[in-house]
C-alpha cells in the first residue's frame, strides 16, 4: 500500500519578514486606540472621585451648617493648624479610623512645621487620586528633607486667589450654601492640579502652603500669584496646561487630561472644562461676583 508523505512547507525569509511588517502596522494601529480607552478610562475615573469629594464636602455642610475650611491657619481653636478640608472630610469618605489617627496626630503636636505626622498619615488614599495622574496613587518622597509624603490630585477653589478669599474653600473659610448667591450650579468648588517635581506641595493631611496661607497646598485660586519664599514669574498663569517637570506649575489648575481639567461645582455637579474655558473661570470661582457667566 502506498502512502504519499505530504512535507510542510517552511516560510521563507521575505515572507517571515511580511508577516513581521503586518503585525507591526497592526500594532502601531491598535496602539492608539488601547491609549483613547485608558485616557477615557482614568477621564470618567477622575470625575467619579470628585463627584465622591463633592458629596462628601455637602455631608460636612449639613453636619457642621457650612463647607470645610480650605485651609486652616495659626493659631486655630480646634488645634488642626495647617490642615484643611482633605482632613475634614475622612468621616465622609469611609476614612473614620484615619480621621481619628490625625486628630490625635496633630493635637499631640500642634506645630507641624517642626514636627509633621509624616509616618501615621502618609497613606494613601484612593478618593484623593485621579488615575491619570502616576504620582499620587503611592507614598512619594518628600526631595528637601528625604520624608515620605503623599498627596491630592483635586484642590479646594478659594476664588480668583488665596488672598481675595472670594471663593468657596480658602483659608479659615467657613461658607455656607446661602453664602453662594452666583449659585451653587456656577460656582466651582474642586478642581484638578498634580503634584510639581521634588513633591513639596500637596500633601492632603496637612502643610503651611506659599506664605502658610494653604495656597497650591491644599486650595488654590484661578489667578493665584506667587510669594515671596517661592517665587515664579508669568503668573499668573491663568488656567493652561502645566508640566510636572515645572515647580511653578503648582500655581494654577491643570491635569495629565488631554485639553482640560475636571472641575466640580458646588453644587455637587462635575464639569470637564477645556483650556479655552479660561477666560470664565474668574467668574465662576467667585462665590457672589454677580457676574454673568458664558457657557
Amino acid at each position: 500500500m502506498l502512502r504519499t508523505e505530504r512535507r510542510r512547507r517552511a516560510f521563507t525569509l521575505v515572507e517571515l519578514l511580511v508577516a513581521i511588517a503586518i503585525i507591526a502596522v497592526l500594532i502601531g494601529l491598535l496602539l492608539p486606540a488601547v491609549q483613547k480607552v485608558r485616557a477615557a478610562a482614568a477621564g470618567i475615573s477622575c470625575k467619579n472621585q470628585l463627584k465622591q469629594l463633592a458629596l462628601a464636602a455637602h455631608q460636612h455642610h449639613d453636619a457642621n451648617e457650612a463647607f470645610p475650611p480650605g485651609h486652616r491657619g495659626k493659631p486655630n481653636a480646634d488645634g488642626l493648624a495647617f490642615t484643611g478640608w482633605p482632613l475634614s472630610l475622612l468621616p465622609h469618605l469611609e476614612q473614620q479610623a484615619l480621621y481619628a489617627i490625625g486628630l490625635a496626630a496633630f493635637r499631640q503636636t500642634p506645630n507641624f512645621v517642626i514636627a509633621p505626622p509624616h509616618t501615621s498619615l502618609a497613606t494613601y488614599i484612593p478618593s484623593f487620586h485621579c488615575a491619570a495622574d502616576p504620582f499620587t496613587n503611592q507614598v512619594q518622597v518628600y526631595t528637601k528633607e528625604f520624608t515620605p509624603v503623599t498627596l491630592i490630585d483635586y484642590f479646594g477653589v478659594s476664588g480668583t486667589s488665596a488672598t481675595a478669599r472670594n471663593g468657596v474653600l480658602f483659608g479659615d473659610s467657613r461658607v455656607r450654601m446661602a453664602d453662594i448667591p452666583d449659585g451653587t450650579s456656577n460656582t466651582l468648588l474642586f478642581g484638578e492640579r498634580p503634584p510639581a517635581v521634588g513633591f513639596q506641595f500637596g500633601w492632603w493631611y496637612a502643610g503651611t502652603g506659599v506664605n502658610n496661607r494653604g495656597t497650591a497646598e491644599m486650595h488654590l485660586g484661578v489667578r493665584e500669584v506667587s510669594g515671596a519664599r517661592f517665587p515664579c514669574a508669568g503668573l499668573p498663569a491663568g488656567f493652561v496646561m502645566g508640566k510636572f517637570d515645572d515647580a511653578c506649575s503648582v500655581y494654577h489648575f491643570w491635569s495629565f487630561h488631554s485639553g482640560g481639567a475636571n472641575f466640580a461645582m458646588a453644587d455637587g455637579s462635575v464639569r470637564f472644562l477645556t483650556y479655552s474655558a479660561d477666560p470664565s473661570l474668574p467668574q465662576l470661582a467667585t462665590r457672589a461676583g454677580g457676574e454673568v457667566v458664558d457657557p
